[in-house]
């Protein structure tokens, strides 16, 4: 089965062509990086206009490297939630579009649930259940993996997310953006025990995250420093902060892992791909013996070819939509597409 796949989700225009949930035919991303760089963020207005201007030639270009036409595409997936909501339905209505025009299944999916499908392109051998770390600039959750479409929370941010902790630190740094990504690197250079941060716990929630006091710690360590006339080593200012993160998210993981019995642990989203997160979770993997999975770098960011993978199993479920289907700001993972 051949399905397009369409990601717009916040401010990457990408579509590709996936076969059977695990092999990619074709991939094309195009980034508004270079553009949102001199906000240092991405401006929703501004990302909405510009998939406006890219979906189109995207898609054709990602069914030209398939050597396919719409003609040899079974179904067309798009992500449809949660993100921002006019990055969203420039995705949306195009992938309807082209489903009404060629008489193809919808298949709605879930941000989240395709950062984790990432994971099956790279290992043929993942398959549920197992135990997920999502993390993002927007998302930070432990999910129960059970099967391809039953998913279950056992913990998740109570704040701000992992990534916006990471990318707002960097700002405050001085660090361009996308900061997490700036972080990461001039954070090898640094001392990670340099400064102490705290390390946030939520009461009666062992598995919940806490990361908007983390930020608030580096960004006043920053303004005294500054009011007191001294100078700060930002390597070591941000190898610390991004210690204390990457130790809340780890040692999270472990305790439910623990708990729960599981012996597959997989990582996903935007910040798997962070150096320090994926030496650390390895490592913890080894000592338990547990197995490890985790996406390709270039599978890490936001991509349309997660969204075929997840796309293909969400339609084996019977998880299509009609052509009324809607973008979602927020959207659970644990929420069925057919409820919405």
């Amino acid at each position: 089965m051949k399905i397009l796949a369409i990601e717009s989700s916040c401010d990457e225009t990408a579509a590709a062509v996936v076969e059977n949930g695990r092999k990619v035919l074709s991939s094309v991303i195009a980034s508004q990086v270079s553009e949102h760089i001199i906000y240092g963020g991405v401006v929703p207005e501004i990302a909405s206009r510009r998939h406006a201007e890219a979906i189109s030639g995207v898609v054709g270009q990602a069914l030209s490297q398939a050597n396919l036409t719409l003609a040899d595409i079974d179904a067309v997936a798009v992500t449809y939630g949660p993100g921002l909501i006019g990055a969203l339905l420039v995705g949306v209505n195009y992938a309807k579009s082209l489903a009404y025009a060629s008489g193809l299944p919808l298949i709605p999916v879930h941000h989240l649930r395709s950062h984790i499908a990432a994971n099956y392109l790279c290992h043929e051998d993942l398959e549920p259940p197992f135990f997920c770390l999502v993390v993002s600039g927007g998302h930070s959750h432990l999910v129960k993996v059970n099967s391809y479409t039953d998913y279950e929370i056992i913990g998740k941010t109570r704040d701000d997310a992992a990534g916006e902790a990471l990318d707002k630190a960097a700002r405050s740094m001085g660090l361009p953006y996308p900061g997490g990504l700036n972080l990461d690197k001039i954070a090898k250079d640094g001392n990670p025990k340099a400064y102490r941060f705290p390390h946030p716990r939520v009461d009666g929630s062992p598995f919940d995250f806490s990361f908007s006091g983390l930020k608030t710690s580096v960004i006043n360590t920053i303004h005294n420093a500054k009011q007191k006339g001294e100078e700060i080593n930002i390597p070591d200012l941000g190898a610390s902060f991004m210690n204390a993160v990457v130790d809340c998210l780890c040692s999270n993981t472990e305790k439910a892992a623990e708990q729960f019995g599981f012996h597959k642990i997989v990582l996903a989203g935007g910040v798997s791909a962070n150096s320090v997160l994926r030496r650390r979770m390895n490592e913890i993997c080894k000592k338990h013996g547990w197995s490890l999975y985790m996406p390709e770098l270039s599978l890490c960011g936001d991509n349309a070819a997660m969204v075929g993978a997840q796309g293909y199993y969400e339609y084996l479920s019977g998880n299509t939509a009609e052509l009324s289907l809607n973008a979602y700001a927020g959207l659970s993972i644990d929420e069925s597409p057919r409820n919405k």
